[in-house]
Formats: structure tokens, C-alpha cells, sequence
């Protein structure tokens, strides 16, 4: 014998109000993750410190006072220092042949990578004696450079390369020539 289904009533009342109860659950649960994203958004952005590119952070640029002389400078960036020790300079061609740079002293301080070293802030000038430049003639002035950031993280060595050209007999120094990217990284 088959019997027709038969309702079993109404609808529990319950049904609602634990659907009712389940929304409100996920609403709180949903503005608690919001206030907490919230009051961690500070600490996200002081947490990673934004770092300016290496070309940016350690300006170079050079300019010919004469035939015989070079004046490099390093405009380093607030927050940011070079390392002395690490500075290196060579002329090509080989033949305008470059002799010992006068470095500034620098500041001695304790680094944490580098132990006791001297660093340079600020405007930095290098005067870069040519023992055979000619009048006239360009060269290409190639800089090795390595710095930091006062936040701790401290930039790869840095090659760049700059073609200046030297000035005639008894002109003045040549229009300064700023750097562009590094050339080549050395880690890549």
C-alpha cells in the first residue's frame, strides 16, 4: 500500500534564528579581521624600508679640471654611506693611464660587515691625477663603488662607467657628466 507524503508541520523555528546566529558570527569573525589588518598596516610599512637604487643613493659624476686631472664626485643620499676601502678607479684608455686618487679621510666607524672602516656621507670629492691624458682627447673614467643604508642592507659592488672628454690647452674644466645605471652588476 503506498501513502502519500504527508507534511510534518510547519518549519522549525529554530532554522532562522540559527541561520540568524550563524551570520552574526561571520560578521563579527569578518570585522575582527578587518580591525586586525588594520592595526597591522603601520607595521607593514615601517617594517620594509623603501630603498633607493644604487645609482640614485650614490650619485657619480666627473668632470676634467685639465688634460691631467679628473674630479670625481659621489653625492650619497640622507641615510645612506660609502665605504673608503672599497673606492677604485682606472682610465681607459690604458694609455692616458691613471695614478693614485686623494681621497678625503672619511668618518671611522664599526660596521657590522666590514669591522673598522671609513665611510663617506654627503658630497664626496676625489681629484684623479691622468699620467698621460691629451688635450683634446676623451676618456672613459671606470668606478668601483660599494655603500649602505642606514637600514641596515648594504648594496652589491657597483662598476659604472663615464666618457668624459679633456679639455684643450688653456681651456677650463670640462661640464660635469653624471652616471646612469650601473654598467654591470656584479650579483645578478
Amino acid at each position: 500500500m503506498h501513502r502519500p507524503p504527508t507534511s510534518t508541520g510547519s518549519p522549525s523555528r529554530r532554522a532562522p534564528a540559527e541561520a540568524i546566529r550563524r551570520a552574526g558570527r561571520a560578521a563579527g569573525l569578518a570585522a575582527g579581521f578587518a580591525a586586525l589588518l588594520a592595526a597591522l598596516a603601520p607595521l607593514a610599512s615601517a617594517a620594509g624600508p623603501s630603498l633607493l637604487p644604487a645609482d640614485r643613493a650614490f650619485r657619480l659624476s666627473a668632470r676634467a679640471l685639465d688634460a691631467q686631472t679628473l674630479e670625481i664626485r659621489f653625492n650619497v643620499a640622507d641615510g645612506y654611506y660609502l665605504y673608503r676601502d672599497k673606492l677604485r678607479f682606472r682610465v681607459e684608455p690604458d694609455s692616458a693611464g691613471s695614478g693614485t686618487p686623494t681621497l678625503p679621510p672619511g668618518k671611522v666607524i664599526e660596521d657590522e660587515f666590514f669591522g673598522r672602516v671609513a665611510t663617506y656621507r654627503g658630497l664626496v670629492v676625489i681629484r684623479l691625477p691622468l699620467a698621460a691624458g691629451a688635450p683634446g682627447q676623451s676618456v672613459t673614467l671606470v668606478a668601483d663603488s660599494q655603500g649602505c643604508a642606514d637600514a641596515g642592507v648594504c648594496y652589491p659592488p657597483q662598476l659604472q662607467r663615464l666618457t668624459l672628454p679633456l679639455p684643450a690647452a688653456g681651456a677650463g674644466p670640462t661640464v660635469p657628466v653624471e652616471a646612469g645605471p650601473p654598467a654591470k652588476p656584479y650579483f645578478n
